[in-house]
Protein backbone atom coordinates (compact mmCIF):
# COMPACT_ATOMS: atom_id res chain seq x y z
CA UNK A 1 0.00 0.00 0.00
CA UNK A 2 1.55 3.32 -0.98
CA UNK A 3 1.21 6.15 1.44
CA UNK A 4 1.04 9.64 0.36
CA UNK A 5 1.04 12.96 2.68
CA UNK A 6 -0.59 15.84 1.41
CA UNK A 7 -0.84 19.73 2.33
CA UNK A 8 2.92 20.24 2.78
CA UNK A 9 4.33 23.52 2.77
CA UNK A 10 7.08 24.09 5.64
CA UNK A 11 10.43 23.02 4.88
CA UNK A 12 11.33 21.29 8.75
CA UNK A 13 7.83 19.53 8.29
CA UNK A 14 8.95 18.18 4.71
CA UNK A 15 12.16 17.40 5.82
CA UNK A 16 10.46 15.47 8.73
CA UNK A 17 8.13 13.71 6.15
CA UNK A 18 10.85 12.67 4.34
CA UNK A 19 12.65 10.78 6.72
CA UNK A 20 9.32 8.55 7.30
CA UNK A 21 9.72 7.25 3.79
CA UNK A 22 6.45 8.58 2.28
CA UNK A 23 5.90 7.07 -0.93
CA UNK A 24 4.45 10.26 -2.39
CA UNK A 25 3.97 14.05 -0.84
CA UNK A 26 1.43 16.40 -2.03
CA UNK A 27 1.78 20.62 -2.79
CA UNK A 28 -1.36 22.15 -2.82
CA UNK A 29 -1.41 25.21 -5.41
CA UNK A 30 -5.31 26.04 -4.21
CA UNK A 31 -5.72 29.13 -3.15
CA UNK A 32 -8.99 28.30 -1.96
CA UNK A 33 -7.67 26.17 1.30
CA UNK A 34 -5.94 26.83 4.34
CA UNK A 35 -2.74 24.45 3.04
CA UNK A 36 -1.93 26.38 -0.07
CA UNK A 37 1.49 26.66 -0.17
CA UNK A 38 1.71 30.65 -1.10
CA UNK A 39 5.39 31.45 -2.39
CA UNK A 40 6.48 27.97 -1.74
CA UNK A 41 10.74 27.90 -2.23
CA UNK A 42 12.12 25.88 -5.13
CA UNK A 43 14.60 23.99 -2.55
CA UNK A 44 11.89 22.88 -0.85
CA UNK A 45 10.88 20.53 -3.22
CA UNK A 46 13.56 19.88 -4.54
CA UNK A 47 14.82 18.84 -1.19
CA UNK A 48 12.56 15.96 -1.92
CA UNK A 49 14.44 12.83 -2.80
CA UNK A 50 13.75 10.80 -5.88
CA UNK A 51 12.55 8.12 -4.15
CA UNK A 52 9.19 10.00 -3.03
CA UNK A 53 7.16 10.61 -5.76
CA UNK A 54 6.42 15.01 -5.86
CA UNK A 55 2.76 15.57 -6.38
CA UNK A 56 1.16 19.16 -7.32
CA UNK A 57 -2.45 19.67 -6.33
CA UNK A 58 -4.74 21.86 -8.47
CA UNK A 59 -8.38 22.88 -8.39
CA UNK A 60 -9.95 23.87 -11.58
CA UNK A 61 -6.52 25.23 -13.05
CA UNK A 62 -5.60 26.32 -16.87
CA UNK A 63 -3.25 24.27 -18.77
CA UNK A 64 -0.39 26.85 -18.88
CA UNK A 65 -0.76 27.73 -15.07
CA UNK A 66 -0.16 23.73 -14.38
CA UNK A 67 2.47 23.33 -16.68
CA UNK A 68 4.73 26.22 -15.47
CA UNK A 69 4.35 24.69 -11.85
CA UNK A 70 5.36 21.25 -13.56
CA UNK A 71 8.55 22.95 -14.85
CA UNK A 72 9.36 25.28 -12.09
CA UNK A 73 8.90 22.71 -9.23
CA UNK A 74 9.95 19.57 -11.51
CA UNK A 75 7.06 17.65 -10.04
CA UNK A 76 6.91 13.73 -10.93
CA UNK A 77 2.80 13.89 -10.75
CA UNK A 78 -0.47 16.23 -10.71
CA UNK A 79 -3.29 15.51 -8.59
CA UNK A 80 -6.67 17.37 -10.44
CA UNK A 81 -9.00 17.66 -7.79
CA UNK A 82 -11.97 19.75 -9.71
CA UNK A 83 -14.39 19.25 -12.50
CA UNK A 84 -11.05 19.07 -14.70
CA UNK A 85 -13.00 16.78 -17.74
CA UNK A 86 -10.82 14.13 -19.76
CA UNK A 87 -9.30 16.68 -22.09
CA UNK A 88 -7.38 18.24 -19.04
CA UNK A 89 -6.20 15.17 -17.97
CA UNK A 90 -4.70 13.87 -21.42
CA UNK A 91 -2.79 17.43 -21.57
CA UNK A 92 -0.42 15.72 -19.26
CA UNK A 93 -0.57 12.76 -19.43
CA UNK A 94 2.93 10.82 -20.08
CA UNK A 95 4.36 13.86 -19.07
CA UNK A 96 3.72 13.28 -15.25
CA UNK A 97 1.80 10.97 -13.39
CA UNK A 98 -1.97 11.96 -13.44
CA UNK A 99 -3.94 11.56 -10.59
CA UNK A 100 -7.77 12.65 -11.22
CA UNK A 101 -9.90 12.91 -7.88
CA UNK A 102 -13.79 12.74 -7.37
CA UNK A 103 -15.81 13.58 -4.54
CA UNK A 104 -17.76 10.50 -3.36
CA UNK A 105 -21.14 10.00 -1.75
CA UNK A 106 -24.28 7.82 -1.88
CA UNK A 107 -25.49 7.50 -5.42
CA UNK A 108 -22.16 8.33 -7.07
CA UNK A 109 -21.76 6.44 -10.26
CA UNK A 110 -18.59 5.23 -11.23
CA UNK A 111 -19.66 4.70 -14.73
CA UNK A 112 -19.38 8.30 -15.07
CA UNK A 113 -15.33 7.54 -15.37
CA UNK A 114 -15.24 5.69 -18.26
CA UNK A 115 -14.27 8.79 -20.10
CA UNK A 116 -11.04 8.94 -18.17
CA UNK A 117 -9.76 5.60 -18.22
CA UNK A 118 -6.93 6.09 -21.03
CA UNK A 119 -6.23 9.51 -19.56
CA UNK A 120 -4.97 9.18 -15.93
CA UNK A 121 -2.51 6.96 -14.22
CA UNK A 122 -4.45 7.09 -10.73
CA UNK A 123 -7.89 7.89 -9.55
CA UNK A 124 -8.10 9.31 -5.80
CA UNK A 125 -11.37 8.92 -4.03
CA UNK A 126 -12.61 11.95 -1.48
CA UNK A 127 -15.60 12.58 0.70
CA UNK A 128 -18.17 14.28 -1.27
CA UNK A 129 -18.34 18.02 -0.12
CA UNK A 130 -18.78 21.72 -0.91
CA UNK A 131 -15.30 22.16 -0.47
CA UNK A 132 -12.05 20.30 -2.74
CA UNK A 133 -11.11 18.11 -0.15
CA UNK A 134 -9.14 18.65 2.98
CA UNK A 135 -12.60 18.19 4.71
CA UNK A 136 -11.50 15.78 7.60
CA UNK A 137 -14.84 13.94 6.75
CA UNK A 138 -15.49 10.51 5.69
CA UNK A 139 -17.94 8.08 3.60
CA UNK A 140 -19.00 4.40 3.05
CA UNK A 141 -16.05 2.76 1.72
CA UNK A 142 -18.77 0.32 0.52
CA UNK A 143 -19.46 2.06 -2.07
CA UNK A 144 -16.13 1.50 -3.97
CA UNK A 145 -17.31 -2.15 -4.45
CA UNK A 146 -19.18 -0.64 -7.00
CA UNK A 147 -15.98 0.53 -8.70
CA UNK A 148 -15.31 -1.77 -11.52
CA UNK A 149 -12.31 -0.33 -13.82
CA UNK A 150 -9.12 -1.12 -14.00
CA UNK A 151 -7.15 2.54 -13.16
CA UNK A 152 -5.83 2.17 -9.40
CA UNK A 153 -6.89 4.55 -6.94
CA UNK A 154 -6.33 6.25 -3.50
CA UNK A 155 -8.43 6.50 -0.73
CA UNK A 156 -9.06 9.38 0.59
CA UNK A 157 -11.55 11.58 3.02
CA UNK A 158 -11.25 12.28 6.78
CA UNK A 159 -8.58 9.37 7.16
CA UNK A 160 -7.33 9.34 10.49
CA UNK A 161 -5.91 7.39 13.55
CA UNK A 162 -8.63 6.35 14.67
CA UNK A 163 -10.16 5.07 11.61
CA UNK A 164 -6.85 3.90 9.58
CA UNK A 165 -7.03 0.10 11.31
CA UNK A 166 -10.31 -0.75 9.44
CA UNK A 167 -7.94 0.65 5.58
CA UNK A 168 -7.10 -3.69 6.02
CA UNK A 169 -10.99 -4.60 5.50
CA UNK A 170 -10.76 -2.78 2.39
CA UNK A 171 -9.80 -5.24 -0.19
CA UNK A 172 -10.46 -4.06 -3.60
CA UNK A 173 -8.07 -5.30 -5.93
CA UNK A 174 -7.84 -1.77 -7.26
CA UNK A 175 -6.94 -0.07 -3.67
CA UNK A 176 -3.41 1.46 -4.31
CA UNK A 177 -3.13 3.77 -1.68
CA UNK A 178 -4.09 6.00 1.26
CA UNK A 179 -3.79 9.93 1.53
CA UNK A 180 -3.39 11.08 4.73
CA UNK A 181 -4.36 15.13 5.47
CA UNK A 182 -6.12 17.18 7.47
CA UNK A 183 -6.63 14.50 10.58
CA UNK A 184 -2.72 14.13 10.65
CA UNK A 185 -1.91 18.03 11.35
CA UNK A 186 -0.84 20.00 13.99
CA UNK A 187 -2.83 23.25 12.45
CA UNK A 188 -3.21 23.82 8.43
CA UNK A 189 -0.19 22.19 6.68
CA UNK A 190 1.72 21.71 9.69
CA UNK A 191 1.60 17.70 9.92
CA UNK A 192 1.70 16.06 12.86
CA UNK A 193 4.90 13.81 12.83
CA UNK A 194 4.07 11.70 15.87
CA UNK A 195 0.55 10.68 14.69
CA UNK A 196 1.89 10.04 11.30
CA UNK A 197 4.28 7.85 12.52
CA UNK A 198 2.50 5.84 14.11
CA UNK A 199 0.60 5.41 11.06
CA UNK A 200 3.00 4.42 8.59
CA UNK A 201 3.40 1.88 11.17
CA UNK A 202 -0.07 0.98 11.09
CA UNK A 203 -0.34 0.99 7.33
CA UNK A 204 3.08 -1.48 6.71
CA UNK A 205 1.65 -3.44 9.46
CA UNK A 206 -1.06 -3.98 7.53
CA UNK A 207 1.06 -4.78 4.59
CA UNK A 208 2.56 -7.47 5.73
CA UNK A 209 -0.22 -9.66 7.06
Amino acid sequence: MKIKVCGLRDRENVKAVIALKSDYMGFIFYNGTPRFVGDLAVETVKSVPSTIIKTAVFVNENVEHINAIIDKYKFDAIQLHGNEGPEICAAFKGRVKVIKAFGISEGFDFEDLYAYVDHVDYFLFDTKTKIHGGSGETYDWGLLNDYKFDVPFFLSGGLSPENLESVKNIDHPQFYGVDLNSKFEISPALKNIEKLDIAFEMLKQNDNQ
